[in-house]
């Protein structure tokens, strides 16, 4: 047997080299790359207790009552239909989530919630800490004034931590964090990528092991969540391996001095990809908001130069979010400032350049502020429109009229093009009280029987189709 073998790993993309190098070829990262030891290769894992063939698994009916019912049992509500929605719709029996975030940003306290209400419906919950000690666990518990069954381990060994799982059979396992784990024998630290990679495969294969005590239910037996930290650029520390690996992967985001928090789902092999869920931190915990749209909305008394109605799909579920947006004279005109949050930089950029061209606005005279009120990041080009107004609006010094929503993409040479999920956004317009709609007339077609003509009532919202940003701006701005 020959001796192990040395090669560098970078440690936030997981690129290997056989030699030191100061930048990783891949991440563009400098001083990433850490020496590890490559182990000689472990005995092959096999799910299940016995390997079998495809032709030895009962087939399940999918029509009949019993095949529903069976087919429902597969998914487990967490007891928070915030987290049910971004996991589309529940817990799959055997899934793997990932879960990632800043530090501070509430991934613990959210996991060990939801951990204590599974434990109140029966099932066997295993938290597993590495960064906290049980006394602090209990604070936090005694902090959110929360109290069951769930059963806390503080443990960083590979080994332990699969003996004890093993031994308590836990329907549920909660690892805080992956990257506190080592197995020994990997001749590398805790939090390294090789360590990750062998720690994870390891846990992994444990909970898609079917049950010991029904071997031919040919069921997985345990959902695993793992929390995972992030590298400065956002992403999960080992995301080539980590993401590759598991079943579905969440990001909490959101602004730690603010009170609200996104959970986003960016992979999921048994639902959808864009869904999300909404909750606000407060002394008891997180809180979940089942109308996003009524906090991110401002309840100002009157409306204010520079602020628009935006709608926003983020899944299935359409959230209505305030725009703002604050023009000032420019100190500079060779530089002027251009101070975005919560909307993609370059995007706004061409916007910008849209209204420049098509209104004649000398836009390198002003420094420009646009905000997303709730600290939420909007990738969607629905807004493109929203974004327009709200700049016009605080140029002219002139509030928008009060009620009134915008939705509509925008393109280079100032057209405004039709968007997804029309009614859904305008339904959701008219349940919070808003009396009029503007949107692209491609989309008007879509919310009655025939096309109509700008200014039909769709419900109890009146509905005004706009083709370009000229006209769409002196409908609101008549010269």
């Amino acid at each position: 047997m020959g001796s192990p073998k040395a090669t560098y790993v970078c440690q936030d993309c997981g690129y290997a080299s056989i030699k030191w190098l100061g930048k990783c070829p891949s991440c563009n990262n400098w001083n990433t790359l850490s020496e590890e030891i490559q182990t000689a290769p472990q005995d092959k894992y096999v799910w299940g207790n016995d390997p079998v063939t495809l032709s030895a698994i009962p087939a399940r009916p999918h029509s009949s009552g019993a095949g529903k019912k069976e087919q429902e049992q597969k998914r487990t509500s967490t007891g928070m239909p915030e987290l049910d929605r971004a996991l589309g719709g529940g817990v799959v029996e055997g899934g793997v989530i990932l879960i990632g975030g800043e530090p501070g940003i509430g991934k613990s306290t959210l996991l060990l919630q939801a951990g204590v209400l599974a434990s109140q419906k029966g099932k066997r919950v295993l938290y597993i800490s590495g960064e906290e000690s049980l006394s602090q666990i209990k604070l936090r518990a005694d902090r959110l004034k929360i109290s069951s069954g769930l059963s806390v381990l503080c443990e960083v060994n590979l080994d332990r931590i699969k003996k004890i799982i093993e031994e308590i059979s836990p329907d549920w396992i909660i690892l805080d964090s992956i990257q506190t784990i080592y197995k020994t024998g990997v001749n590398s630290s805790a939090g390294s990528v090789s360590q990750i990679k062998e720690c994870s495969s390891d846990l992994i294969q444990l909970a898609k092991k079917d049950s010991p005590a029904s071997p031919s239910s040919h069921q997985g037996g345990k959902a695993l969540f793992l929390i995972g930290h992030v590298t400065k650029e956002g992403q999960i520390a080992g995301p080539r391996v980590l993401e590759h690996m598991v079943d579905a992967v969440l990001y909490f985001e959101g602004e730690k001095t603010g009170p609200f928090r996104i959970l986003k789902t960016f992979k999921n092999r048994f639902g959808s990809t864009q869904e999300v869920g909404v909750f606000e931190m407060t002394e008891k915990g997180l809180k979940e908001i089942l109308n996003p749209s009524k906090i991110f909305l401002s309840h100002s008394p009157s409306p204010a130069p520079g602020s628009a109605i935006a709608t926003s799909i983020e899944g299935t579920r359409p959230i209505l979010v305030e725009i703002q947006a604050l023009a000032t004279s420019s100190t500079t005109t060779a530089f002027p400032r251009r101070v975005i949050a919560g909307v993609d930089y370059n995007r706004v950029l061409l916007l910008l350049a849209v209204l420049e061209k098509t209104k004649g606005v000398q836009l390198h005279k002003y420094d420009l502020f646009i905000n997303v009120v709730g600290g939420i990041k909007i990738e969607e080009t629905g807004i493109d429109l929203p974004v327009i107004f709200a700049v016009f609006s605080s140029l002219k010094n002139k509030p928008l009229p009060a009620g009134t929503l915008f939705i509509g993409e925008v393109g280079l040479s100032g057209e405004i093009r039709g968007v997804s999920h029309i009614k859904a956004r305008v339904k959701e317009a008219e349940k919070l009280g808003f009396k009029r709609c503007i949107l692209p007339e491609d989309n008007m077609s879509s919310l009655l029987s025939s096309p109509p003509a700008s200014g039909v009532r769709a419900g109890k919202i009146e509905c005004i189709g706009v083709r370009n940003v000229a006209s769409a701006i002196n409908k609101i701005f008549p010269k």
